[in-house]
């Protein structure tokens, strides 16, 4: 039997027709978004809507309003053709992929604002950033129509922001978190590493490294600032440009955390050449 092709819709009137058929259908959809040039972690992510609903939808849409670098707007990877071979043998159900005009017209001027879990990490050193990513997760959301949104945890700053925005907005939605996805060598699998160089790529797993030697020594007792500092200084040792943040927070809200005195997550952000990597990992005593 030939497989169905993967169907593509452009238009949020399209994507509103196909959903509004499924709930005619009493389906469920679980939406995936994403901004394209997938990897393995995101067929990881896709494996696990579509164990959520009976149909499953797949966005994508680099967000213009969530980059605070142009060059970085410019130089991210767009793959639409090579990311619809592997959705198709992925057996999602339907790809979302709308033009910037339709996700913003030209009088377009609502934006979304998160506060207090925006703050700080990578909220100080991408401003905006965060304000886009809920706008356009927002739409998303209504658009679709979604009974649920599975998003990765190496975002997890981000799934903080998406979560208090539904919570808050009340949009009926149920929030996902998938565990981040590694390479064989600790490495977060993320679309941006397509962009380091075969040098880079070598001394990239060294984020990770760095998060599980502190998660231990924190779950030891040291001190939060001694693992900082020796973090920072090993990270520019090996080659990574900046350290943007190397910080201990708290799982349920993300307020900054001295010692493991509750659930946390040390999370980090570093700059090896042009491009910006974020980790985190969970700390246990």
């Amino acid at each position: 039997m030939t497989k169905a092709s993967l169907k593509i819709v452009r238009t949020v009137a399209d994507l509103r027709s196909v959903a509004g058929e499924w709930k005619s259908q009493s389906l469920r959809s679980t939406l995936v978004p994403t901004m394209g040039a997938l990897h393995k972690g995101h067929l990881e992510i896709v494996r696990m809507a579509k164990t959520l609903a009976e149909r499953t939808i797949v966005s994508i849409f680099v967000n213009p309003t969530q980059f605070n670098n142009p060059n970085d707007l410019a130089n991210y990877p767009r793959t639409l053709d090579a990311d619809w071979r592997m959705l198709e043998e992925a057996g999602v159900d339907l790809l979302f992929a709308p033009r910037q005009h339709e996700m913003y017209p030209e009088d377009f001027t609502t934006k979304i604002t998160v506060s207090k879990v925006s703050e700080g990490l990578c909220g100080a050193f991408r401003p905006g950033h965060f304000e886009g990513v809920a706008t356009v997760v927002a739409k998303l959301f209504n658009q679709s129509q979604a009974d649920f949104a599975v998003l990765g945890e190496k975002d997890y700053q981000q799934l903080h922001v998406v979560r208090r925005m539904t919570r808050d907005l009340d949009i009926p939605i149920e929030i996902v978190a998938h565990p981040t996805v590694r390479e064989a060598d600790g490495l977060a699998m993320s679309s941006r590493n397509a962009r380091l160089t075969s040098q880079e790529r070598l001394l990239a797993p060294e984020l990770a490294r760095q998060l599980n030697i502190a998660a231990a020594a924190i779950g030891q007792g040291t001190p939060a600032q001694d693992i900082y500092h020796a973090a920072h200084k090993a990270l520019l040792a090996v080659g990574f440009s900046s350290v943007e943040y190397f910080e201990l927070r708290a799982e349920r809200d993300l307020m900054p955390l001295q010692s493991l005195s509750e659930p946390a997550r040390l999370l980090t952000a570093a700059n090896l050449g042009r491009v910006r990597l974020i980790d985190n990992l969970p700390v246990a005593k």
